[in-house]
């Protein structure tokens, strides 16, 4: 592995290649083991061939977004990670509004603004890549982001450039075909109306305010951590068990909101993960619940 290591960072030399780089330092938990390789790609035709020349030399490839909704195990992970956040293009034309993976939601939602085009407006707080949205269909206060793409970009493990329909994208709750199929988003097509500019900011702000509110942002965290179950709502039943503010090592579910686990001071993921066991463990055996995790989680164990 070390010399297939070596051929990549060589091959891409003029680059941002960096070895055993600890991924604590891209995590919005803050937490994460070191990736042997990490790549930062400048484009589309970058991304393809870091991708041919990982499956050449044999490197497993790993791409992640903002990885705001992640945990990384704290034994890291092998093989090459791409970071997409130096392909990070907008563009409008007429109502669809073009993003690149790597921009930021924050910023595409207030490229939407600008332009006078309504429909993305519930995303405007979500701290996540386009790419990574697409990848979970990311939502919040009502909207999802499947309600209003309309084709996505995405290039296949193999290096083929494809484009899906919103339909071919199985969109579902917290789900797209990227989960399965392990295709790399390059871009998303947003179609959207055209709106009055003062009603779009009055709508994202009321969002912005009510994230501010109840949401522990003052904390490093990785956002909502379990899926809602049917018929139920997780922060109720994580409240209503007595667990907020349960902890382990630095990891502590959030006193503000039941739903986030945040990084109370050097947290490791296995204290993350510790404390999404026995929240699961607790909230089944006191309501026959099973909470699955929304979370992504990766990486090697220690």
């Amino acid at each position: 592995m070390l010399q297939a290591q070596e051929t990549f960072a060589e091959f891409f030399s003029e680059s941002q290649v960096l070895v055993n780089e600890p991924l604590a330092k891209y995590t919005n938990t803050k937490t994460g083991g070191p990736a042997e390789l990490v790549a930062f790609p400048r484009s589309y035709a970058e991304i393809k061939a870091m991708v041919l020349t990982a499956n050449k030399i044999g490197l497993p490839l790993t791409v992640i977004g903002n990885a705001s909704n992640l945990i990384v195990r704290d034994g890291g992970i092998r093989g090459l990670v791409l970071i997409l956040n130096k392909v990070k293009t907008l563009k409008v034309e007429a109502n669809e509004l073009t993003a690149a993976a790597g921009a930021a939601m924050i910023d595409t939602t207030e490229s939407a603004y600008q332009a006078g085009l309504a429909g993305l407006e519930f995303a405007a707080g979500i701290p996540g890549s386009v790419g990574g949205a697409i990848f979970m269909n990311a939502g919040a206060y009502g909207g999802e982001v499947c309600e209003c793409v309309e084709s996505v970009d995405v290039l296949t493990r193999t290096g083929e450039f494809k484009t899906y329909s919103n339909e071919a994208m199985d969109f579902g709750y917290r789900h797209s075909r990227i989960q399965q199929s392990g295709e790399i988003v390059l871009a998303a097509r947003f179609k959207l109306e055209p709106g009055s500019k003062k009603v779009i900011r009055a709508k994202m702000d009321e969002f912005n305010f009510l994230r501010a509110s109840k949401q522990p942002l003052e904390y490093p965290s990785c956002g909502s951590v379990f899926k809602r179950p049917v018929g139920h709502y997780t922060g109720k039943l994580i409240h209503d068990a007595g667990l907020q503010g349960y902890q382990v090592g630095g990891a502590q579910i959030s006193l503000k909101h039941a739903g986030f686990i945040v990084n109370r001071g050097n947290a490791t993921a296995s204290d993350y993960l510790a404390v999404i066991k026995h929240v699961q463990a607790v909230i089944k055996r006191l309501f026959d619940v099973e909470l699955e995790t929304e979370v992504r989680i990766i990486g090697e164990k220690k």
